[in-house]
Parts: C-alpha cells; structure tokens; sequence
C-alpha cells in the first residue's frame, strides 16, 4: 500500500502517544540527509492540533498521519474509548502512595492537574502545559499504514459487524513473538538493534508478559468479553484444566489482539517509571516488530472474522 500524500491546509487525523488528534497541515517539506530536522527522511508535515496551543505545533512523518475518513474517524473513538476504560480500572484501584496521577495528551489528568483546573485552567492540554517540566519520557511508535487500517478493520468487524476473532489463533502470540527474534537474529548484519543478543529476549518476553496481564482489562471490545470468559473457562477455571496445564492468553490470542496491544505501549510508558534510555530501546524494538507485522502480515491476520451466533449476541448485550 501506498503511503498517502497531504496537503497544506488539509484536515486530517495525527496520532500522539497512543490517541489520534485533528490537526490541520501548515507546511510540506521533503527532507533528505543533510536537511532532516528528526533524522528521518522523506516528506514530513508541519501539524497544528486543532485547539491546542501552537506550542504543540510540531514535524511529523505520513506514518502518524491518516486520512479524514469515517474508517479513521471511527479508530479514533476507540482507542479514546480504550484509555479512558483503562483510566477508569486504574483509578478504581485507589490512588498512590503519594496521593498524585498521571496524565497524558487526551486522557484524565493527576491530582495536581485536576486542582489546576478546579482553579480556574481550562482543558487538560493547557494543564499539561503547566507539567511539561516533569513529563515523562514519552513513546513515539511509527506504525505502518497498513497496520492501521487493519486496526480499522479490526474494530469494524467486532463492534459493527458482530464478528470475532477465531480462537485459539494460529500462530499465537508466543509464537509470533518467537518468529520475530528468530527474524531479528538473522537480521543481526543489517539491523540498527542495539544489543540484540542480549536485549531481544528480554523485550520479547516483556511483551509477552504484559500482553497476558492486559488482555482482559485494556485490549478487548465489549462484544469479545463473553468470548474472553469463555476461553478463560476452556484454558484456566474450567473444571476439565488440570492443574499445571493452564494456558497463558499470550497462548490463546494471536496478531489481532497483539496489534492492539502494540499500539496501547505508549499509555503503558506514560504511567510508568521507564527511563528514557529504555524508552528509546523499547522504542527501536517495537517499530521493528512492527516491520516484522508488515512483512508477515498475509500469514499473521485472520482475513475473515467468524459470525458470532444469535444466541452469543444476546448474550454479550444482556
């Protein structure tokens, strides 16, 4: 696919950190080597979020940038919708030891933000204008297009189409995550990784690790959680799992919930306490898996979702 091409004074949508903003093209401008202002080449587009301060004016390559479309419109709201269902599990949870949040672009603010505004400021972008001195390491991840729009058609099989994804997956997450570091190490010559033989492993099982901790509460649509419970039974709770044989959801998922996974990393760092060195590296690895993705992608994805019964339907809304 195509990387698509925008205008000056074109609407469009821009991801940053793990939500999608409006923003409108101010300036075009195709960087080679010595002209690069981020170090990567190409065409790049200088954005204005729309209501935000040109403070936040900034270069972006066409990777964070999609279309005006109903489709991208519609990705848009849904992953809002999954970090403030994420924000609303984590405050549940009760507030930290020292009382505060965190907050991110698009998301709910902390203690001190929220006095902030009570006071009198406008909006959580301006609040985050007052924090911009203690912000967090922030994750950048450059996602394919084409990753993209399977997200969108993801979303508009489980929550339009009343489809679902086929369990267990083949391959499974394990598995895929094992397929990349073989795909890494025979890279080894030509890839920029830094200490690959020492640093895969550990981000592979990192990411498996936490794939299994955030399948059920911050990677499923509303419409998968009868499957999801079903599974569970199947694989852990059922009366007909042994002890010992239980199986991991990183066992059971596949490329489709993985993506989804992926692309929520940069709400995990803002709430986290990485440092930035292990942002960059966390980083470098997952944009690489990302290339894995497009490569494999005919091999990786379900082309087509499963019909979910009559009887699950009326299940899954009662």
């Amino acid at each position: 696919m195509s990387t698509p091409t925008f205008s000056v004074n074109e609407a469009v949508l821009c991801y940053h950190g793990p939500l999608i903003y409006e923003a409108k093209v101010l300036k075009v401008e195709d960087w080679n080597e010595n002209s690069t202002k981020l170090g990567s080449t190409g065409p790049h587009y200088f954005v204005h979020y729309k209501g935000w301060k040109q403070t936040w004016d900034e270069w972006v390559p066409p990777a964070r940038m999609l279309k005006m479309t109903e489709g991208n419109i519609a990705l848009q709201r849904s992953l809002r919708e999954q970090q403030q269902a994420s924000t609303r599990d984590s405050s549940s949870a009760g507030p930290s030891k020292s009382g505060g949040g965190s907050s991110s672009k698009g998301g709910a603010a902390g203690g001190a933000s929220a006095a902030r505004r009570k006071e009198g400021t406008r909006g959580t972008k301006r609040a985050r204008d007052d924090d911009d001195g203690a912000r967090k390491p922030e994750l950048r991840l450059m996602v394919p297009e084409v990753l993209k729009v399977l997200l969108v058609d993801d979303w508009e099989a489980v929550t339009k189409n009343t489809q679902l994804v086929t369990l267990p997956r083949e391959p499974t997450v394990v598995e895929i995550l094992q397929e990349y570091k073989a795909w890494v190490t025979q890279q080894q010559t030509t890839s920029n990784l830094r200490d690959p033989q020492v640093l895969l492993p550990t981000i592979v099982n990192g990411l498996q690790l936490y794939f299994d901790r955030a399948l059920g509460s911050t990677l499923l649509y509303r419409f998968e959680r009868v499957q999801y419970a079903e599974v569970r039974k199947k694989y852990i709770t059922g009366p007909t799992v042994s002890v010992g044989k239980e199986k991991e959801m990183s066992e059971i998922y596949g490329a489709e919930h993985l993506l989804r996974m992926l692309v929520s990393l940069p709400q995990m760092v803002a709430s986290s306490t990485m440092d930035p060195e292990s942002v960059g590296l966390l980083r470098d690895y997952v944009n690489k898996l990302f290339e894995f993705l497009v490569e494999e992608r005919g091999r990786l994805f379900q082309r087509e979702y499963e019909a979910a019964s009559l009887a699950y339907q009326n299940i899954s809304r009662s």
